[in-house]
C-alpha cells in the first residue's frame, strides 16, 4: 500500500491545500494529511477545528477517489511523524520559487534524517498560486472576501470566528 503524507498547520484549509490533496489522491492508496499543532503560530482555529475543518473538506473527494484520506494531528518533528503513519512519501504543495527554497533545505534534512522517505512537489494550479493561510486569515479579519480561496463552509468559520473578536 502506497502511503502518502500531506503536512500542514491548515489554519484554515483553502482551496489550494484543497488542489493539492485531489491530486495527491491519485499517487497514493492512503493519504494521511498531517495537522500540525504548532503552538509557535498561534492558530485561530483549536486543533480539533482544523481537524473537523480538514475532515468535513475532505469526507467526499474520498469516496470519489476511492482513496482512504485520515487527518493525523502531530507535534514531533515531520519525518518522525512519516514513520509513525508508515508514510513512503512526504507531499508538499508548492506556490512559488521562494516556497522551494525552504522546502530544498527540509528535504535535504529530512533525508538526512530518513533517506527511505522521499518528497514529492506539487505545484499548485495557476489559480490557487497566491493564496496562503495567512493572507486568507488578515482579508477575513479586515472583512474582505475570502469566498474566491475558501469553501463556503470555512468561509462561514471564518466569519464567524471574526465576529467574535
Amino acid at each position: 500500500m502506497r502511503i502518502g503524507l500531506y503536512p500542514g498547520t491548515f489554519d484554515p484549509i483553502t482551496l489550494g491545500h484543497i488542489d493539492i490533496i485531489s491530486r495527491a489522491t491519485l499517487m497514493v492508496d492512503r493519504l494521511v494529511i498531517g495537522c500540525a499543532i504548532n503552538r509557535d503560530k498561534g492558530p485561530l482555529f483549536s486543533l480539533e477545528e482544523r481537524v473537523a475543518m480538514i475532515e468535513a473538506e475532505c469526507a467526499a473527494m474520498s469516496e470519489t477517489t476511492g482513496t482512504e484520506i485520515v487527518v493525523h494531528p502531530f507535534e514531533n518533528l515531520l519525518i518522525d511523524c512519516a514513520r509513525d503513519v508508515g508514510a513512503q512519501i512526504i507531499i508538499r504543495g508548492l506556490r512559488a520559487v521562494a516556497d522551494f527554497e525552504y522546502e530544498f533545505q527540509m528535504v535535504g534534512m529530512n533525508r538526512a534524517l530518513d533517506s527511505s522517505v522521499e518528497t514529492v512537489f506539487l505545484m499548485a494550479e495557476a489559480k490557487h498560486q497566491a493564496i496562503a493561510s495567512k493572507l486568507v486569515k488578515e482579508i477575513a479579519r479586515l472583512d474582505g472576501d475570502v469566498s474566491k480561496f475558501v469553501t463556503p463552509a470555512v468561509h462561514d468559520a471564518l466569519k464567524a470566528r471574526f465576529a467574535r473578536r
